[in-house]
């Protein structure tokens, strides 16, 4: 559904504080450093902030007001706005009925649960990025941005509560918290995201006259319909980052590797039947449905070095979607070498 894709309309308001590892305020002509992240790098055994660290911008403290308002607004405004048409395009055109709860965890072989997981921890990054831009302190812009992907993904929770063609998911609740928790846990004890939760997409042509119109009828035609619904297209990747793990290697700062989770031959929630807008019915269930993991090189895109703020927001944004490198596929149909991973 449109569980993640409002954390990709977050992203953009996140990226333009990247570069910012800290803030620094005038007060009474003294330079006052974060002490709270100073302090937990002393004690850590390897520092975690580079040296860009003390090349952080200035702030007043009127700068910081401003920038503080600004971000409240810009929170409140943006999501009511997007959440108002999240709701003119989608919900009202749906049957409504009184708040009830809905258990899917048996569904989609559960990649929607990880999308769930994937749209709050974005929307948690670009938060904790725009709190961090305000000048927040390090315990402020964890908790409270850390905490936004959950609480937005809520909000779209609660109004599936108050829709008879779905319902409030425990599921997917719990995979919002999870997003969130991700993104906090990291910040808490590295002050940085060593893990990132990261999303590819490729959209499938199924073949046969019937799978393609099935296809079209369940997940839309065009490019941006599929890759938010078409469950057979998606993987979703952690990536972690060897050279935050291993400091003292040769290894290029840049390279992670990652472990993929996708799944392959769904064409209904939990079966591969269906009726057309006609009546007839068909029975597919000699397809398989089945889960795939793999395992591929990534690229840390906030890993490349440049002063150019623009480039720094650009390479934020895209370091939310897995590089295309080649992966190595398992699943019950075995091993399987793809040259190119979308």
């Amino acid at each position: 559904m449109v569980n993640w894709l409002i954390g990709l309309l977050v992203l953009p308001f996140g990226v333009q504080c990247f570069g910012q590892d800290s803030v620094v305020l005038i007060t009474h002509n003294a330079t006052i450093y974060d002490t709270e992240i100073l302090q937990n790098n002393k004690k850590a055994s390897q520092p975690t902030i580079d040296s860009s660290y003390l090349k952080s911008p200035i702030l007043s403290a009127e700068e910081r007001k401003n920038r503080t308002r600004l971000v409240a607004v810009g929170n409140v405004a943006g999501y009511g706005i997007a959440m108002a048409g999240f709701y003119s395009a989608w919900y009202k055109d749906y049957p409504q009925s009184n708040f009830h709860f809905f258990n899917d965890n048996h569904e989609w072989l559960q990649v929607d649960k990880v999308g769930h997981m994937y749209g709050a921890y974005i929307e948690s990054k670009g938060s904790m990025e725009l709190w961090r831009w305000a000048g927040a302190s390090r315990k402020n812009r964890i908790w409270i941005g850390g905490l936004s992907g959950a609480a937005y993904q809520t909000v779209i929770e609660t109004l599936d509560g108050f829709s008879s063609e779905w319902g409030w998911s425990w599921g997917d609740f719990t995979a919002n918290c999870l997003g969130s928790a991700l993104l906090v846990s990291q910040e808490l004890l590295w002050d940085e995201q060593r893990i990132d939760l990261k999303f590819s997409f490729h959209k499938k042509s199924y073949g046969e006259p019937m799978l393609n119109q099935r296809a079209d009828s369940l997940y839309g035609k065009n490019i941006l319909n599929r890759m938010l619904k078409d469950y057979n297209g998606q993987t979703y990747w952690l990536s972690a980052n060897i050279k935050s793990f291993f400091p003292k290697s040769n290894v290029p700062a840049w390279l992670n590797i990652a472990v993929g989770y996708g799944a392959e031959g769904m064409f209904g929630a939990t079966e591969n039947k269906w009726k057309d807008v006609l009546g007839n019915k068909y029975d597919r269930t000699d397809i398989q449905r089945y889960r795939q993991w793999y395992i591929a090189p990534d690229v840390n895109l906030m890993k490349i070095k440049t002063k150019n703020k623009f480039v720094k927001a650009t390479l934020f944004f895209f370091n939310s979607f897995k590089f295309p490198m080649p992966s190595i596929g398992f699943s019950k149909k075995g091993v399987q070498f793809n040259w190119i991973h979308f």
